[in-house]
């Protein structure tokens, strides 16, 4: 009964080929959440999949419905051994983004795991099934090295609507708070900084997406007749687009920014480097963005305004006529400290106030939260002496993800510590054709499991 035979058990779990054929098991089932079809494929993979592999594991599972009806289903297993004990609750979800079978490089299918060296292609092997797959599993050498026992006790959520924004997550959270009751959240989402450095992040970005649609007139008028009299709708909605974001990409209405970056956070930042995780990643350019602020500091502790998507007239097969419409898909992505909730009256008294009064502003959707777990919070530097005494290396500490995952339903609904340690890479291609994991990260994120849930079962009863 040793740390060391949990960490054994975890790597015979990989080089044994057992976590590739649970993984792959995974794979086959075709969980797009994205798809309205699937939805007998994402209850499946709750009842007929991760419910019996936690049965042999001792867990108790109930499959509720979704509290927004149509939306998918979700899963509360439970592993209680004392009731004095820690609790840890588990987070990951089984939805996959679309296969886009036909973009696959040949030889390649998203529905079936193929190897090539270090990389398993398959969709969901990174995002998220392998990860969650891999928390599970080690769980189970946990528990085989301790003779059965895990010393603390485990509930999992495991959700089937993620990659749709997660819709009833938090309802759910809220209508079973008593059941997710835990002492902090461990789950693993979004990549590694880089595929050498185990991470640990501490929450992430918020996300609000909006429309900007202009109506001028019905229909198109020729240009060399109309010309100079009628106003370009895309003209107007590029320099409305202008007004509130300069060509450097410097965010330039302050309603928009966060109030501060804290002084821990900074602090934190100092120590990430980012250098290219593979030779198809974009050189970063350096000179875009908050002036003042590093790299770093702009992906991680600061607020992006992008355009994700520009349309006018006909792109594919322009003519020669003045388009009646624009239209621009843009989205914030955000950290804490930043004002959500008056984004976009903030954008539309700006417009009304600078002439773009007749652009209408649209939110997409709710907003995400950002979040983010406090950097002198005591579970953090238990988390990273953990991942040290495992692998020898020192952890790379993000206060928060550049993404946008649902950590503010765990942080702020459910009042919990939250440890995000993700088992992927940058350059994984998740959401993209050839989505894949990284063998070395998949052998290496069982063995900082067992140690972190090894050593979580050492902390003993808790204090009163």
């Amino acid at each position: 009964m040793t740390r060391a035979s949990a960490l054994q058990h975890a790597t015979e779990v990989f080089d044994s080929g057992h976590f590739l054929a649970v993984l792959s098991e995974s794979v086959t089932q075709r969980t797009e959440s994205q798809e309205s079809n699937r939805q007998p494929e994402l209850l499946a993979y709750l009842s007929t999949f991760i419910a019996p592999l936690l049965a042999r594991l001792g867990f108790e599972t109930t499959i509720y419905p979704n509290p927004i009806e149509g939306a998918a289903p979700l899963l509360l297993a439970t592993r209680i051994e004392q009731q004095d004990a820690p609790t840890v609750l588990l987070y990951g979800h089984g939805d996959v983004v679309r296969g886009y079978d036909e973009q696959w490089q040949e030889g390649l299918s998203p529905w079936s795991i193929v190897t090539d060296q270090d990389k398993w292609y398959g969709r969901g092997t990174a995002d998220n099934k392998g990860q969650h797959l891999i928390n599970i599993l080690a769980l189970q050498s946990t528990i085989k090295a301790r003779n059965k026992q895990l010393g603390f006790n485990v509930k999992l959520l495991l959700e089937m609507g993620e990659e749709v924004g997660s819709p009833g997550l938090q309802a759910f959270c809220e209508q079973h708070r008593e059941a997710l009751a835990a002492d902090l959240l461990i789950a693993s989402d979004g990549p590694r900084l880089s595929a050498s450095q185990p991470t640990l992040f501490l929450g992430s970005r918020g996300a609000l997406n909006f429309d900007l649609k202009i109506h001028a007139r019905d229909g198109a008028h020729h240009s060399g007749n109309w010309g100079g009299l009628l106003r370009n709708p895309g003209t107007v909605l590029a320099n409305a687009i202008a007004s509130l974001i300069d060509e450097q990409g410097r965010i330039k209405l302050a309603e928009l920014k966060p109030s501060h970056i804290p002084e821990a956070v900074r602090l934190a930042l100092q120590k990430i480097e980012l250098t290219p995780n593979s030779p198809n990643d974009p050189p970063i350019d350096v000179d875009w963005g908050e002036p003042g602020l590093t790299p770093v500091e702009r992906v991680f502790g600061w607020n992006t305004l992008e355009v994700l998507a520009f349309q006018t007239g006909n792109p594919k097969n322009p003519v020669n006529a003045i388009p009646g419409n624009a239209s621009a898909h843009c989205q914030i992505r955000f950290v804490p400290h930043s004002a959500p909730e008056q984004f976009i009256t903030a954008i539309e008294q700006h417009f009304q106030a600078n002439g773009f009064g007749m652009i209408e502003v649209v939110q997409a959707g709710e907003h995400v939260n950002a979040s983010r777990l406090d950097l002198g919070n005591e579970w953090v530097e238990w988390a990273l002496a953990s991942i040290y005494n495992t692998t020898g290396q020192e952890p790379a500490l993000l206060p928060n993800l550049g993404g946008t995952i649902p950590n503010g339903v765990f942080s702020d609904t459910l009042s919990l510590p939250t440890l995000w340690i993700p088992h992927s890479y940058p350059a994984c291609s998740q959401h993209a054709p050839n989505e894949h994991l990284l063998a070395p990260i998949a052998r290496q994120g069982l063995q900082i499991m067992s140690g972190i849930f090894w050593d979580l079962g050492e902390i003993g009863p808790r204090k009163n």
